[in-house]
């Protein structure tokens, strides 16, 4: 209960001391989305056909249960999503890195933008409702998880220079704690959607393809 208070307490003083950082971040990534859904319109038909292809591959798989097995499904999120915290973390603790993590939240909107835009406009209403399902809820707990990461490694690295600059490097440990701390939390707040993903979203997508018929 103790860690739980910590972490909640680092989390909860860390957005409000990175205000700014957070809207900068937030409106990044949600003109990731915009121009991801605008990439859609500009696919010339056969790249169009490829897609379609393959989502009519994917509904029938779902139908059929031929997907992959829960289990091992869940393995592959879990992991995916713990490399990229992973990523993101090395990335936070390196001056270097402050571009290639605003690069990263951008292109992890500009991925959803086109999803979501990819299917609205090849199914329309239904298209979105899909989508609305089966895309966003797990987001709902991915997308917070990586922008805290992602502000958290700026802030570290903006402290990193600060320290080696007026020489007291010792000053920077509270930081690495509290910057650990954070990632932990969000590594743990991601396994929680990796389970969602596994386990719920394909029963959920399963359940809406006859109505995309």
């Amino acid at each position: 209960m103790k860690r739980k208070n910590q972490l909640g307490s680092t989390i909860g003083l860390h957005v409000k001391q990175q205000k700014s950082l957070y809207l900068f971040v937030t409106v990044l990534f949600m003109m990731g989305v915009i121009f991801g859904s605008l990439i859609v319109n500009a696919l010339d038909p056969t790249q169009k056909e490829g897609l379609i292809h393959y989502l009519g591959y994917f509904f029938q798989g779902l139908k059929q249960d031929s997907i992959a097995d829960s289990s091992i499904a869940l393995q592959h999120s879990a992991g995916d999503h713990l490399k990229t915290i992973g990523l993101m973390w090395i990335l936070g603790l390196s001056v270097i890195g402050i571009p290639l993590l605003l690069i990263f939240i951008f292109i992890k909107g500009l991925v959803i933008g086109f999803t979501v835009g990819f299917l609205v406009n090849q199914l329309s209403w239904q298209g979105l409702w899909f989508a609305f399902v089966s895309v966003v809820p797990q987001n709902l707990l991915i997308i917070p998880a990586l922008i805290i990461v992602t502000v958290a490694g700026i802030n570290f690295s903006k402290d990193l220079v600060r320290n080696r600059l007026i020489h007291h490097r010792g000053r920077i440990y509270p930081q690495f704690v509290s910057f650990c701390i954070l990632v932990t939390g969000m590594a743990a707040v991601l396994m929680i959607s990796s389970l969602f993903e596994a386990f719920l979203s394909p029963q959920i997508m399963k359940e809406l393809i006859p109505t995309l018929n």
